[in-house]
C-alpha cells in the first residue's frame, strides 16, 4: 500500500519532492508524542517540532473546531480573536517589540522582515550566514544554502561563516564571537561600497540549521553592536528556537540577551495548523506600512488564531518552558553518556540537540544516515543537519518525558553498537 502511494505521490506531485528515510514512513495517526503508520507501527517522534504542544493536543483540536463551527473570515473585518492573541503574544517579549502582522509560514514571515529592513533603512543589501536556511520565498531563499539560486546569488546578498563548535570562526572557540562580529562587519562595509547599503542582518538565535553550534550566553553581543552601530535592523528567525524550545526563556535572543528589531515566528506556532507571524518595534511597523501595501488573505483568520491561542494556553498551564529545560538536562547528560570514536561533540537546549559525527577528523555523514535509518527500523524518529548532514538532530514535541528520553537513548545506542 505504502509503495503504491509513493507512486502516486510522485506522479502528481513532480519529482524532487523529498520524504525522509530510505523507506518513507506512511503516517496515518498522532497522538502526544508518539505516531503511527498505516501497519500500525508505532514511532517515537524526536524529530517534529510543528506539533509543539504534543500531536494532536485535544485543547487545540477542540479549540479549531469550535472556531471553524462559528466563523472563519479575514482580517479586514474586525475581529477580537487577532487583537486578543496579539496582546497575549507580544506580552511574551521586551515592551518595545509590540506590533504583529499575521501570516501562514515562516517564509512569509522573514520574506516580510526584509522588507521591514529595506523601509526602514532605505538599503537593500542583507546578510545571512554562509550555512542556513530561511524559507522558500524568491528573497529569502536567496539567503539559503540548500541550492545555490538559478544565476547565483543575487548581488545585494552577503553571506557569512557560520558559528561552529569543532571548527570555530577565527580559529578558536575564545575569539569566535569577535571574529564573527569583523565577518559581519567586513560584508557591511562590502555592502556599503557596492552601493546597495546595509538594511539588515538574519539570524537564528540557535543557529540550529548551521548544526546548533555550542554557543556563550553573550556570543551575539559583539554582532548585535556591529549592526546597531550601521543602521541595520537585527531579524531574529525564531521559527525553530521559539515559544520556549530552549528551556530557560521563551525566546531565544532572549536568552543570548539581544534587543533585536524584528522577530520571525512559525513551525510550532499554532501546533501544525499553518500560522506565522512577524512581531516588531512600533516604529518599524510603521516603517512597513508606509511603504509597502501589505494584506494576507488567510493569516490572523479567525480558526488559526483559536489554534494559536489555544497553543499558548497549553504551554503555560503545563509549564512546558521549565519542562523542557528540566527533561532537555537528563537527555543531554544521557547523550554524554553515550560512547562511540565518532561521536565528535555532543549538545543542546533545552528541547533541541546535536550529535556531531566524524571518523577520522572528516565529517561522517555515512554514520549519520546510518544511525537515522536505524533508528527509523527501530521506532525513533530524528533527522540530520549540518554543512555536511553529518549531525544528528533531534527535536522532539515539548510534552516529551524521562521515560521517553530513556527510550530514544537506548534506540541511539544500539543504532551506534550496530
Amino acid at each position: 500500500m505504502s509503495s503504491d502511494l509513493a507512486a502516486r505521490r510522485a506522479a502528481v506531485l513532480g519529482p524532487n519532492v523529498p520524504t525522509f528515510y530510505e523507506t518513507p514512513v506512511h503516517l496515518v495517526k498522532g497522538d502526544g508524542v508518539w505516531v503511527w503508520d498505516a501497519d500500525g507501527r508505532k514511532y517515537l517522534d524526536c524529530y517534529n517540532n510543528v506539533p509543539h504542544v504534543g500531536h494532536c493536543h485535544p485543547h487545540v483540536v477542540s479549540a479549531i473546531a469550535a472556531q471553524a463551527a462559528q466563523l472563519n473570515t479575514h482580517t479586514r473585518y474586525l475581529h477580537a480573536g487577532i487583537v486578543e492573541y496579539c496582546e497575549r503574544l507580544t506580552a511574551k517579549f521586551q515592551t518595545q517589540l509590540d506590533q504583529v502582522i499575521m501570516v501562514c509560514s515562516g517564509s512569509e514571515a522573514n520574506d516580510i522582515a526584509l522588507r521591514m529592513a529595506q523601509a526602514v533603512t532605505g538599503k537593500t543589501g542583507i546578510i545571512a550566514t554562509d550555512n542556513t536556511y530561511h524559507g522558500n520565498t524568491m528573497a529569502v531563499s536567496q539567503l539559503s544554502s540548500r541550492k545555490p539560486p538559478i544565476g547565483g546569488y543575487a548581488d545585494h546578498i552577503r553571506r557569512i561563516p557560520a558559528p561552529d563548535t569543532l571548527r570555530p570562526v577565527g580559529g578558536t572557540a575564545d575569539d569566535q564571537a569577535a571574529a564573527f562580529a569583523r565577518e559581519l562587519q567586513t560584508a557591511i562595509d562590502d555592502l556599503e561600497a557596492s552601493g546597495h547599503g546595509f538594511s539588515g542582518f538574519l539570524f537564528c538565535p540557535t543557529f540550529a540549521n548551521e548544526g546548533l553550534p555550542d554557543l556563550p550566553q553573550n556570543f551575539m553581543k559583539p554582532a548585535e553592536q556591529v549592526v546597531k552601530a550601521a543602521g541595520g535592523l537585527l531579524i531574529a528567525d525564531e521559527v525553530q528556537p521559539g515559544f520556549g524550545r530552549g528551556g530557560e526563556t521563551w525566546w531565544g535572543h532572549e536568552w543570548l540577551g539581544l534587543s533585536p528589531d524584528v522577530v520571525t515566528l512559525g513551525k510550532p506556532m499554532a501546533n501544525g495548523h499553518p500560522v506565522a507571524a512577524v512581531v516588531a518595534r512600533r516604529a518599524v511597523m510603521a516603517e512597513f506600512r508606509n511603504a509597502f501595501g501589505y494584506f494576507n488573505t488567510f493569516g490572523g483568520n479567525p480558526v488559526s488564531c483559536a489554534a494559536a491561542a489555544a497553543t499558548l494556553d497549553v504551554i503555560e498551564q503545563d509549564n512546558l518552558v521549565d519542562h523542557a529545560k528540566n527533561v532537555g538536562a537528563v537527555f543531554l547528560r544521557e547523550l554524554h553518556s553515550m560512547d562511540h570514536p565518532s561521536i565528535a561533540s555532543r549538545r543542546g537546549r533545552g528541547l533541541f540537540f546535536a550529535l556531531e559525527l566524524e571518523t577520522d577528523g572528516a565529517a561522517d555523514e555515512a554514520l549519520a544516515a546510518h544511525v537515522v535509518e536505524y533508528a527509523r527500523n527501530h521506532g525513533l524518529l530524528m533527522g540530520r543537519s549540518g554543512r555536511n548532514r553529518n549531525i544528528l538532530k533531534l527535536r522532539p514535541p515539548m510534552p516529551f518525558s524521562n521515560e521517553n528520553v530513556a527510550m530514544a537513548c537506548d534506540i541511539l545506542q544500539a543504532a551506534f553498537k550496530a
